[in-house]
Protein backbone atom coordinates (compact mmCIF):
# COMPACT_ATOMS: atom_id res chain seq x y z
CA UNK A 1 0.00 0.00 0.00
CA UNK A 2 1.23 3.47 -0.83
CA UNK A 3 0.48 6.44 1.59
CA UNK A 4 0.49 9.53 -0.55
CA UNK A 5 2.99 9.68 -3.34
CA UNK A 6 6.27 8.91 -1.86
CA UNK A 7 5.77 6.73 1.38
CA UNK A 8 5.73 3.34 0.75
CA UNK A 9 4.52 0.30 3.90
CA UNK A 10 6.21 -2.93 4.28
CA UNK A 11 6.04 -5.55 6.96
CA UNK A 12 10.12 -5.66 7.32
CA UNK A 13 12.92 -3.26 6.09
CA UNK A 14 16.24 -5.13 5.92
CA UNK A 15 18.73 -2.41 6.18
CA UNK A 16 22.06 -4.00 3.72
CA UNK A 17 22.31 -6.90 1.80
CA UNK A 18 25.51 -8.64 3.01
CA UNK A 19 25.15 -12.43 4.73
CA UNK A 20 23.54 -11.33 7.45
CA UNK A 21 20.93 -8.97 5.48
CA UNK A 22 20.01 -11.36 2.75
CA UNK A 23 19.90 -13.94 4.76
CA UNK A 24 17.54 -12.43 7.44
CA UNK A 25 15.58 -11.33 4.38
CA UNK A 26 14.77 -14.98 3.02
CA UNK A 27 13.97 -15.92 6.74
CA UNK A 28 11.32 -13.22 7.13
CA UNK A 29 9.98 -13.78 3.95
CA UNK A 30 9.80 -17.96 4.28
CA UNK A 31 7.98 -17.20 7.34
CA UNK A 32 5.22 -15.15 5.44
CA UNK A 33 6.73 -10.95 6.02
CA UNK A 34 6.55 -8.79 3.11
CA UNK A 35 10.11 -7.37 2.93
CA UNK A 36 12.10 -5.05 1.24
CA UNK A 37 16.02 -5.37 1.15
CA UNK A 38 17.98 -1.90 0.81
CA UNK A 39 21.94 -1.57 0.10
CA UNK A 40 23.59 1.08 -1.51
CA UNK A 41 25.94 -1.27 -3.20
CA UNK A 42 25.66 -4.84 -4.77
CA UNK A 43 24.05 -7.46 -3.05
CA UNK A 44 26.08 -9.94 -0.73
CA UNK A 45 27.64 -7.37 1.18
CA UNK A 46 31.74 -6.87 1.49
CA UNK A 47 31.98 -10.51 2.07
CA UNK A 48 30.81 -11.67 -1.43
CA UNK A 49 32.25 -9.12 -3.53
CA UNK A 50 35.26 -7.49 -1.25
CA UNK A 51 35.99 -9.44 1.35
CA UNK A 52 35.36 -13.61 2.24
CA UNK A 53 34.65 -15.01 -1.39
CA UNK A 54 37.27 -13.23 -3.82
CA UNK A 55 40.28 -13.41 -1.06
CA UNK A 56 39.56 -16.86 -0.75
CA UNK A 57 39.65 -17.36 -4.66
CA UNK A 58 43.19 -15.52 -4.75
CA UNK A 59 44.14 -17.82 -1.72
CA UNK A 60 43.28 -20.99 -4.08
CA UNK A 61 44.83 -19.54 -6.72
CA UNK A 62 48.59 -18.55 -4.76
CA UNK A 63 48.21 -22.42 -3.32
CA UNK A 64 47.90 -24.26 -7.24
CA UNK A 65 50.41 -21.75 -8.59
CA UNK A 66 52.57 -22.55 -5.72
CA UNK A 67 51.95 -26.51 -6.23
CA UNK A 68 52.56 -25.96 -10.18
CA UNK A 69 56.13 -23.86 -9.09
CA UNK A 70 57.66 -25.81 -6.40
CA UNK A 71 56.44 -29.09 -6.16
CA UNK A 72 55.87 -30.72 -2.78
CA UNK A 73 56.03 -34.38 -3.80
CA UNK A 74 58.94 -36.47 -4.39
CA UNK A 75 59.80 -36.88 -7.82
CA UNK A 76 57.66 -34.52 -9.55
CA UNK A 77 58.86 -31.73 -11.79
CA UNK A 78 56.91 -28.55 -12.26
CA UNK A 79 57.18 -25.70 -13.94
CA UNK A 80 54.51 -22.65 -14.25
CA UNK A 81 53.75 -19.18 -15.61
CA UNK A 82 51.28 -16.97 -14.03
CA UNK A 83 48.62 -14.57 -15.91
CA UNK A 84 47.92 -12.17 -13.01
CA UNK A 85 45.17 -10.46 -14.69
CA UNK A 86 43.22 -13.89 -16.09
CA UNK A 87 43.50 -15.15 -12.15
CA UNK A 88 41.53 -11.90 -10.93
CA UNK A 89 38.99 -12.43 -14.37
CA UNK A 90 38.41 -16.26 -12.81
CA UNK A 91 38.05 -14.83 -8.99
CA UNK A 92 35.55 -11.93 -10.85
CA UNK A 93 33.78 -14.67 -12.13
CA UNK A 94 33.62 -16.57 -8.95
CA UNK A 95 32.08 -13.66 -6.83
CA UNK A 96 29.66 -12.71 -10.28
CA UNK A 97 28.10 -16.45 -9.78
CA UNK A 98 28.07 -16.31 -5.99
CA UNK A 99 25.79 -12.69 -5.93
CA UNK A 100 23.76 -14.04 -8.85
CA UNK A 101 22.56 -16.73 -6.70
CA UNK A 102 22.05 -14.58 -4.06
CA UNK A 103 20.08 -11.94 -6.43
CA UNK A 104 18.00 -15.53 -7.44
CA UNK A 105 17.39 -16.25 -3.88
CA UNK A 106 16.08 -13.05 -3.09
CA UNK A 107 13.73 -13.17 -6.41
CA UNK A 108 12.19 -16.48 -5.67
CA UNK A 109 11.63 -15.32 -2.30
CA UNK A 110 9.42 -12.33 -3.06
CA UNK A 111 12.37 -9.76 -1.34
CA UNK A 112 11.54 -6.29 -3.03
CA UNK A 113 15.23 -5.10 -3.26
CA UNK A 114 16.06 -1.43 -3.56
CA UNK A 115 19.78 0.29 -4.00
CA UNK A 116 20.00 3.36 -2.13
CA UNK A 117 21.50 4.82 0.39
CA UNK A 118 19.03 4.71 3.97
CA UNK A 119 18.54 7.52 6.08
CA UNK A 120 16.29 7.17 9.41
CA UNK A 121 13.84 10.18 9.37
CA UNK A 122 11.49 8.59 12.49
CA UNK A 123 11.40 5.63 14.51
CA UNK A 124 9.30 4.01 12.08
CA UNK A 125 10.34 5.73 8.65
CA UNK A 126 13.49 6.19 6.51
CA UNK A 127 14.23 7.72 3.54
CA UNK A 128 15.94 6.24 0.64
CA UNK A 129 17.71 8.47 -1.65
CA UNK A 130 19.01 7.01 -5.12
CA UNK A 131 21.15 8.63 -7.94
CA UNK A 132 17.47 10.33 -9.49
CA UNK A 133 15.04 10.52 -6.48
CA UNK A 134 13.93 10.16 -2.58
CA UNK A 135 11.94 7.41 -1.44
CA UNK A 136 10.75 6.81 2.05
CA UNK A 137 9.40 3.51 3.42
CA UNK A 138 7.09 2.86 6.57
CA UNK A 139 7.60 -0.26 8.20
CA UNK A 140 6.39 -2.53 11.16
CA UNK A 141 9.88 -3.65 12.43
CA UNK A 142 13.49 -3.45 10.90
CA UNK A 143 16.62 -5.03 10.62
CA UNK A 144 19.95 -2.92 10.15
CA UNK A 145 22.86 -4.84 8.87
CA UNK A 146 25.09 -2.09 7.52
CA UNK A 147 28.20 -4.32 8.08
CA UNK A 148 31.80 -2.74 8.62
CA UNK A 149 34.23 -1.00 6.48
CA UNK A 150 38.28 -0.78 6.83
CA UNK A 151 39.82 1.43 9.55
CA UNK A 152 42.09 4.22 8.06
CA UNK A 153 45.16 5.36 10.05
CA UNK A 154 45.30 9.26 10.12
CA UNK A 155 48.66 9.25 9.49
CA UNK A 156 48.89 6.73 7.05
CA UNK A 157 45.85 7.36 5.07
CA UNK A 158 44.52 5.31 1.89
CA UNK A 159 45.87 6.45 -1.57
CA UNK A 160 47.03 5.33 -4.70
CA UNK A 161 49.76 3.05 -2.97
CA UNK A 162 48.35 2.64 0.47
CA UNK A 163 45.69 -0.02 0.13
CA UNK A 164 42.75 -1.14 1.94
CA UNK A 165 41.66 -4.71 1.91
CA UNK A 166 38.96 -4.26 -1.06
CA UNK A 167 42.11 -2.73 -3.23
CA UNK A 168 44.38 -5.62 -2.34
CA UNK A 169 42.28 -7.55 -3.88
CA UNK A 170 41.61 -5.97 -7.03
CA UNK A 171 45.50 -5.52 -8.12
CA UNK A 172 45.65 -6.52 -11.62
CA UNK A 173 49.70 -7.20 -11.29
CA UNK A 174 51.61 -9.16 -8.74
CA UNK A 175 53.36 -6.48 -6.79
CA UNK A 176 56.85 -6.62 -6.38
CA UNK A 177 56.81 -6.17 -2.90
CA UNK A 178 54.01 -5.17 -0.18
CA UNK A 179 54.41 -3.72 2.84
CA UNK A 180 51.30 -5.57 5.68
CA UNK A 181 50.44 -2.96 8.53
CA UNK A 182 48.41 -5.63 10.54
CA UNK A 183 49.39 -9.25 11.36
CA UNK A 184 45.60 -10.24 12.12
CA UNK A 185 43.74 -12.44 10.29
CA UNK A 186 43.53 -10.65 6.77
CA UNK A 187 46.85 -9.12 7.30
CA UNK A 188 48.17 -12.77 7.07
CA UNK A 189 45.70 -14.42 4.34
CA UNK A 190 46.51 -11.48 2.42
CA UNK A 191 50.66 -11.25 2.86
CA UNK A 192 50.96 -14.98 2.70
CA UNK A 193 48.92 -15.45 -0.23
CA UNK A 194 50.80 -12.56 -2.23
CA UNK A 195 54.18 -13.84 -1.27
CA UNK A 196 53.52 -17.06 -2.54
CA UNK A 197 52.67 -15.44 -5.42
CA UNK A 198 56.22 -14.18 -5.57
CA UNK A 199 55.76 -10.81 -3.71
CA UNK A 200 58.48 -9.41 -1.36
CA UNK A 201 55.98 -9.22 1.79
CA UNK A 202 57.15 -7.51 5.34
CA UNK A 203 54.53 -7.82 8.27
CA UNK A 204 54.36 -4.65 10.87
CA UNK A 205 52.59 -6.13 14.10
CA UNK A 206 51.50 -3.66 16.83
CA UNK A 207 51.36 -6.67 19.60
CA UNK A 208 54.09 -9.27 20.74
CA UNK A 209 52.79 -11.71 18.09
CA UNK A 210 51.58 -12.36 14.53
CA UNK A 211 47.09 -13.50 14.97
CA UNK A 212 47.58 -12.05 18.63
CA UNK A 213 44.18 -13.26 19.10
CA UNK A 214 44.70 -16.67 18.96
CA UNK A 215 46.91 -19.60 21.07
CA UNK A 216 50.41 -19.08 20.40
CA UNK A 217 50.70 -22.62 19.65
CA UNK A 218 48.51 -21.88 16.71
CA UNK A 219 50.56 -18.77 15.30
CA UNK A 220 53.87 -20.53 15.57
CA UNK A 221 53.56 -22.78 12.50
CA UNK A 222 51.79 -19.94 10.36
CA UNK A 223 55.12 -18.09 11.70
CA UNK A 224 57.39 -21.09 10.35
CA UNK A 225 55.95 -21.02 6.91
CA UNK A 226 55.81 -16.88 6.40
CA UNK A 227 59.12 -17.11 7.27
CA UNK A 228 59.65 -20.09 4.42
CA UNK A 229 58.18 -17.56 1.84
CA UNK A 230 60.86 -15.07 3.01
CA UNK A 231 58.56 -12.74 5.17
CA UNK A 232 60.11 -10.50 7.11
CA UNK A 233 57.65 -9.94 10.38
CA UNK A 234 58.30 -6.92 12.83
CA UNK A 235 56.49 -7.46 15.86
CA UNK A 236 55.72 -5.19 18.88
CA UNK A 237 55.80 -2.57 15.82
CA UNK A 238 54.18 0.44 15.38
CA UNK A 239 53.62 2.38 12.07
CA UNK A 240 54.34 5.92 12.13
CA UNK A 241 54.40 7.80 8.29
CA UNK A 242 54.46 6.82 5.13
CA UNK A 243 56.18 8.83 2.04
CA UNK A 244 54.88 8.23 -1.38
CA UNK A 245 56.44 8.57 -4.97
CA UNK A 246 54.87 7.34 -8.28
CA UNK A 247 55.88 4.06 -7.94
CA UNK A 248 56.84 3.26 -4.25
CA UNK A 249 55.88 4.46 -0.49
CA UNK A 250 58.36 3.92 2.32
CA UNK A 251 57.18 3.66 5.68
CA UNK A 252 58.51 4.66 8.72
CA UNK A 253 57.63 2.81 12.21
CA UNK A 254 59.15 1.88 15.19
CA UNK A 255 60.36 -1.43 17.15
CA UNK A 256 60.64 -0.73 20.73
CA UNK A 257 61.49 2.93 20.44
CA UNK A 258 63.83 2.40 17.60
CA UNK A 259 63.11 3.90 14.53
CA UNK A 260 63.13 2.03 10.89
CA UNK A 261 61.93 2.32 7.25
CA UNK A 262 61.02 0.12 4.87
CA UNK A 263 60.28 0.44 1.01
CA UNK A 264 57.93 -1.50 -1.02
CA UNK A 265 55.59 -0.73 -4.00
CA UNK A 266 52.60 -0.52 -2.13
CA UNK A 267 51.77 -0.26 1.45
CA UNK A 268 48.63 -2.52 3.21
CA UNK A 269 46.62 -1.76 5.97
CA UNK A 270 45.20 -4.07 7.71
CA UNK A 271 44.59 -2.77 11.55
CA UNK A 272 40.74 -3.56 11.77
CA UNK A 273 37.02 -2.45 10.60
CA UNK A 274 34.96 0.14 11.81
CA UNK A 275 30.91 -0.41 12.13
CA UNK A 276 28.70 1.32 8.92
CA UNK A 277 26.76 2.89 11.80
CA UNK A 278 27.55 6.85 11.35
CA UNK A 279 25.93 7.86 8.31
CA UNK A 280 22.24 6.29 9.37
CA UNK A 281 20.74 9.24 11.26
CA UNK A 282 20.39 7.01 14.50
CA UNK A 283 20.86 9.55 16.79
CA UNK A 284 17.68 11.22 15.46
CA UNK A 285 15.63 7.85 17.00
CA UNK A 286 17.58 7.44 19.94
CA UNK A 287 18.89 4.39 19.34
CA UNK A 288 21.11 3.00 22.06
CA UNK A 289 24.89 2.51 21.32
CA UNK A 290 27.68 0.68 23.02
CA UNK A 291 31.50 1.17 22.60
CA UNK A 292 33.08 1.68 19.63
CA UNK A 293 30.07 2.77 17.23
CA UNK A 294 28.25 -0.36 17.79
CA UNK A 295 24.59 -1.02 18.48
CA UNK A 296 23.55 -2.71 21.84
CA UNK A 297 21.04 -5.62 21.42
CA UNK A 298 19.89 -7.95 23.50
CA UNK A 299 19.68 -12.09 23.36
CA UNK A 300 17.12 -11.63 20.44
CA UNK A 301 18.96 -8.97 18.50
CA UNK A 302 16.47 -6.21 19.65
CA UNK A 303 17.92 -2.32 19.95
CA UNK A 304 16.15 -0.69 22.68
CA UNK A 305 13.61 0.16 20.30
CA UNK A 306 11.90 -2.40 20.35
CA UNK A 307 10.64 -2.83 16.46
CA UNK A 308 14.46 -2.18 15.43
CA UNK A 309 16.71 -4.93 15.60
CA UNK A 310 20.63 -4.97 14.55
CA UNK A 311 22.92 -7.57 13.66
CA UNK A 312 26.53 -8.56 11.98
CA UNK A 313 29.56 -6.23 12.91
CA UNK A 314 27.50 -3.39 13.86
CA UNK A 315 26.78 -5.14 17.33
CA UNK A 316 28.99 -6.58 19.62
CA UNK A 317 30.92 -9.82 18.89
CA UNK A 318 33.26 -10.87 16.49
CA UNK A 319 32.95 -9.52 12.64
CA UNK A 320 32.39 -12.85 10.80
CA UNK A 321 30.14 -13.46 8.00
CA UNK A 322 28.60 -16.79 9.35
CA UNK A 323 27.82 -15.04 12.44
CA UNK A 324 26.15 -12.36 10.76
CA UNK A 325 23.88 -14.97 8.77
CA UNK A 326 22.98 -16.70 12.03
CA UNK A 327 21.68 -13.66 13.94
CA UNK A 328 19.45 -12.69 10.88
CA UNK A 329 17.93 -15.56 10.64
CA UNK A 330 17.42 -15.25 14.45
CA UNK A 331 16.12 -11.70 14.25
CA UNK A 332 13.88 -13.04 10.99
CA UNK A 333 12.19 -15.14 13.72
CA UNK A 334 11.58 -12.99 16.42
CA UNK A 335 9.49 -10.65 13.99
CA UNK A 336 7.73 -13.89 12.89
CA UNK A 337 6.72 -14.14 16.36
CA UNK A 338 8.57 -17.55 16.97
CA UNK A 339 10.44 -17.37 20.52
CA UNK A 340 14.32 -17.37 18.98
CA UNK A 341 17.59 -16.25 21.16
CA UNK A 342 21.01 -16.18 20.24
CA UNK A 343 23.26 -18.58 21.46
CA UNK A 344 27.33 -17.75 20.67
CA UNK A 345 28.58 -20.86 22.44
CA UNK A 346 29.67 -22.15 19.01
CA UNK A 347 30.58 -19.75 16.71
CA UNK A 348 33.51 -20.76 14.42
CA UNK A 349 36.34 -18.70 14.03
CA UNK A 350 38.88 -19.94 10.82
CA UNK A 351 42.11 -18.07 9.64
CA UNK A 352 42.45 -18.98 5.98
CA UNK A 353 46.32 -19.03 6.30
CA UNK A 354 49.13 -22.06 5.64
CA UNK A 355 48.42 -24.16 7.52
CA UNK A 356 44.82 -23.12 7.93
CA UNK A 357 43.58 -21.98 11.92
CA UNK A 358 39.85 -23.39 13.28
CA UNK A 359 38.89 -22.87 16.70
CA UNK A 360 35.48 -23.39 18.36
CA UNK A 361 33.87 -23.15 21.99
CA UNK A 362 36.08 -21.85 24.80
CA UNK A 363 40.59 -21.72 24.68
CA UNK A 364 42.24 -23.79 27.31
CA UNK A 365 42.95 -20.90 29.74
CA UNK A 366 39.25 -20.19 28.80
CA UNK A 367 38.18 -23.20 30.11
CA UNK A 368 40.01 -23.63 33.31
CA UNK A 369 38.19 -20.12 34.10
CA UNK A 370 35.17 -21.55 33.53
CA UNK A 371 35.45 -25.08 34.87
CA UNK A 372 38.64 -25.32 36.84
CA UNK A 373 39.90 -28.25 35.69
CA UNK A 374 40.27 -29.37 32.41
CA UNK A 375 41.52 -32.53 30.53
CA UNK A 376 43.25 -31.86 27.02
CA UNK A 377 43.64 -34.11 24.61
CA UNK A 378 46.27 -33.49 21.29
CA UNK A 379 46.74 -35.74 18.27
CA UNK A 380 49.22 -34.54 15.58
CA UNK A 381 48.80 -34.21 11.53
CA UNK A 382 52.31 -36.16 11.94
CA UNK A 383 50.34 -39.64 13.28
CA UNK A 384 47.45 -39.79 10.74
CA UNK A 385 47.87 -41.81 7.82
CA UNK A 386 45.71 -39.35 5.31
CA UNK A 387 47.40 -36.44 6.20
CA UNK A 388 51.11 -37.93 5.58
CA UNK A 389 50.05 -39.53 2.20
CA UNK A 390 49.01 -35.71 1.33
CA UNK A 391 52.38 -34.47 2.37
CA UNK A 392 50.49 -32.34 4.98
CA UNK A 393 51.61 -33.70 8.49
CA UNK A 394 52.29 -29.84 9.68
CA UNK A 395 49.64 -29.44 12.63
CA UNK A 396 47.33 -30.86 15.40
CA UNK A 397 43.86 -31.29 16.74
CA UNK A 398 43.27 -30.08 20.21
CA UNK A 399 40.72 -30.83 22.40
CA UNK A 400 39.55 -29.25 25.77
CA UNK A 401 37.20 -30.93 28.29
CA UNK A 402 35.68 -30.21 31.49
CA UNK A 403 37.81 -33.33 33.30
CA UNK A 404 34.68 -33.79 35.83
CA UNK A 405 31.89 -34.58 33.05
CA UNK A 406 34.57 -35.51 30.39
CA UNK A 407 31.97 -32.47 28.56
CA UNK A 408 33.37 -30.92 25.17
CA UNK A 409 34.09 -27.41 25.86
CA UNK A 410 36.37 -26.29 23.44
CA UNK A 411 38.19 -27.59 20.06
CA UNK A 412 40.98 -25.94 17.98
CA UNK A 413 42.55 -27.56 14.67
CA UNK A 414 46.02 -26.48 12.39
CA UNK A 415 46.51 -27.99 9.22
CA UNK A 416 45.55 -29.03 5.97
CA UNK A 417 41.63 -28.73 5.97
CA UNK A 418 40.91 -27.20 9.78
CA UNK A 419 38.43 -25.17 8.41
CA UNK A 420 36.20 -28.35 7.32
CA UNK A 421 37.07 -30.52 10.21
CA UNK A 422 36.26 -27.66 12.75
CA UNK A 423 32.42 -28.46 11.69
CA UNK A 424 32.17 -31.66 13.49
CA UNK A 425 33.50 -30.28 16.92
CA UNK A 426 31.10 -27.07 16.55
CA UNK A 427 28.34 -29.31 16.35
CA UNK A 428 29.93 -32.00 18.93
CA UNK A 429 29.87 -29.02 21.89
CA UNK A 430 26.44 -27.81 20.47
CA UNK A 431 25.07 -31.44 21.15
CA UNK A 432 26.73 -31.27 24.70
CA UNK A 433 28.80 -34.29 23.37
CA UNK A 434 31.76 -36.16 25.51
CA UNK A 435 34.68 -37.24 24.66
CA UNK A 436 33.53 -40.73 25.22
CA UNK A 437 30.79 -39.51 22.59
CA UNK A 438 33.46 -38.47 20.35
CA UNK A 439 35.69 -41.56 20.62
CA UNK A 440 32.88 -44.14 20.12
CA UNK A 441 31.88 -42.51 16.76
CA UNK A 442 33.42 -44.44 13.97
CA UNK A 443 35.20 -42.49 12.04
CA UNK A 444 36.69 -43.28 8.47
CA UNK A 445 39.56 -44.63 7.40
CA UNK A 446 41.74 -43.31 6.00
CA UNK A 447 40.63 -39.83 6.00
CA UNK A 448 41.94 -36.54 8.21
CA UNK A 449 38.77 -36.47 10.58
CA UNK A 450 39.93 -39.52 12.34
CA UNK A 451 42.34 -37.10 14.24
CA UNK A 452 39.20 -35.92 16.29
CA UNK A 453 38.35 -39.49 17.54
CA UNK A 454 42.14 -39.59 18.22
CA UNK A 455 42.67 -36.94 20.15
CA UNK A 456 39.14 -37.74 22.49
CA UNK A 457 41.15 -40.62 22.79
CA UNK A 458 44.39 -39.00 24.10
CA UNK A 459 42.29 -36.81 26.33
CA UNK A 460 40.64 -40.19 28.04
CA UNK A 461 44.09 -41.68 28.76
CA UNK A 462 44.03 -44.57 26.27
CA UNK A 463 45.52 -43.18 22.69
CA UNK A 464 46.14 -45.85 19.63
CA UNK A 465 48.12 -44.03 17.38
CA UNK A 466 50.32 -41.75 19.41
CA UNK A 467 52.13 -43.27 22.88
CA UNK A 468 50.46 -41.86 26.12
CA UNK A 469 52.28 -40.55 28.49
Amino acid sequence: MVVGELTEEVDVLIIGGGPGGYVAAIRAAQLGKQVTLVDKAEVGGVCLNRGCIPSKALISAAEHYEAASHSLFPGIATTATLDFAQVQTWKQSVVNKMTGGVKTLLKGNKVNVVQGEVFFVKPDEVRVMTEVEGHNYHFEDCIIATGSRPIELKTIPFSARVLSSTEALSLQEVPDSLIVIGGGYIGIELGQTYAKFGTKVTIIEGTDSILPTFEAQLSRLVLRNLKKYNVDIYTNALAQSVKETADDVTLTFTVSGEEKTVKAQYVLVTVGRRPNTDELGLETIGIQMADKGLIAVDERCKTNLDHIYAIGDIVPGPALAHKASYEGKVAAEVIAGRNSVVDYRCVPAVVFSDPEIAVVGLAEEEAKQTYGEVVVGRFPYAANGRATALNADAGYVKLIADKKSGLLVGAQVIGREASNLIAELGLAIELSATLEDVALTIHAHPTLGEMVMEASEVALGLPIHVLGK
